[in-house]
């Protein structure tokens, strides 16, 4: 037999549903939240398991290693073993161990010690190789994004000129070229046969870190072929997106009608045209902003760049559970946070997205 819910729970359940439905924003916010949160939640447990039943055991292979190099007592080693097992959350089975990361992870807000810079915590070496992935590639993207606009948006105003039949041709070979190929071609050339840039590391260790021009600009030369590498591609995928969105604008009866009042063609590329290709554009440099945290592993590792994709293989290589996890949990915080703020925002700029 089912359950009826009594009267007064009805009358505030209906009453909920009728405060909802005449404030459709903002049960649009509170649908996208609970998605959030969920997926969230799935993301965080799926990785866990999948990183958690890769066979061995980092402690026990850590540990054998120190008997063979120094001559540890099987004793010794074994307590050694459950010592560091309990440090970093590997005792009981994968179900206990699983509880012990989301207590750690939401409560405490600690991921652990890091097994590849014990007794270093792992946010706090995931902190210090942080901002040096934001550094790359957060101003590559934003590098990319500008220019991928401007250039496409002209070779889709002025789509039949020779040059931009050219330039959209050399975009479409490019832009399926991976970075790491075209940081190969750049190091062999520019920093090998021309040097005119270092091949590796971030600033030169000659130098004292912080806020001096020697260092900064040490940065800005170490750093300057890497995101030459990610830039020369990225800019090729915006350029083909921007002009596909201009082609679909060019004619348009409201486009034709400025052109009759009189206006100047540059003013109604910039004030009509370039307008409606924002919107899709801001929502994928979001997209792309909020991926940065992933670094892009190849490049940093050709270039010896000291980013999260260069800490992400150490990590993998050593099975640092704590720190592979807080990074790939710091990636999907990062992408989904990047979704929840375009899809909490898009409705108030973009009246055609409806509120489901």
């Amino acid at each position: 037999m089912s359950r009826e819910l009594s009267p007064g729970k009805q009358n505030i359940f209906s009453s909920l549903r009728t405060w909802l439905a005449a404030h459709p924003l903002i049960a649009y916010a509170i649908r996208r939240f609970g998605a959030y949160i969920l997926t969230l939640w799935g993301s965080l447990t799926v990785t866990f398991f999948f990183f958690h039943l890769i066979p061995g055991n980092p402690i026990a292979s850590y540990v054998q290693s120190l008997q063979s190099r120094q001559g540890y007592n099987a004793h010794a080693s074994q307590n050694v073993v459950q010592y560091y097992n309990k440090i970093f959350g590997l005792e009981g089975n994968l179900f206990q161990q699983y509880l012990h990361y989301m207590y750690q992870l939401i409560v405490k807000h600690d991921l652990g010690p890091s097994l590849i810079s014990f007794p270093n915590s792992s946010q706090d070496i995931i902190a210090r190789s942080l901002p040096w992935t934001i550094g790359l590639l957060g101003l590559s993207t934003i590098i990319s994004w500008v220019l991928g606009l401007a250039l496409g948006a002209l070779i889709g105003w002025k789509r039949d000129k020779h040059v931009s039949e050219w330039l959209t041709n050399l975009c479409i070979g490019l832009s399926h070229i991976p970075y790491y190929f075209v940081a190969l071609i750049l190091i062999f050339f520019i920093a090998y046969r021309l040097n005119w840039f270092p091949p590796a590391s971030a600033y030169d260790p000659n130098y004292t870190a912080g806020l001096n021009w020697d260092f900064i600009l040490s940065v800005i030369n170490h750093g300057t072929l890497p995101a030459l590498s990610i830039v020369l591609i990225s800019v090729c995928s915006w350029m083909l997106s921007t002009r596909m969105l201009m082609i679909t604008i060019v004619g348009e009866d409201y486009l034709t009608f400025a052109e009759a009042k009189g206006l100047k063609p540059r003013s109604i590329l910039n004030r009509y045209a370039l307008r409606n290709c924002y919107l899709p554009q801001i929502t994928g440099l979001g997209i792309t902003l909020g991926a940065i945290f992933n670094g892009n592993v190849l490049v940093e590792q050709l270039f010896a760049y000291p980013g999260v994709g260069n800490l992400f293989v150490t990590a993998i290589q050593q099975l640092d559970f704590n720190t592979i996890q807080g990074i790939v949990a710091m990636a999907i915080f990062g992408v989904l946070t990047a979704n929840l703020i375009l899809d909490l925002f898009l409705p108030m700029f973009d009246p055609r997205v409806k509120y489901y």
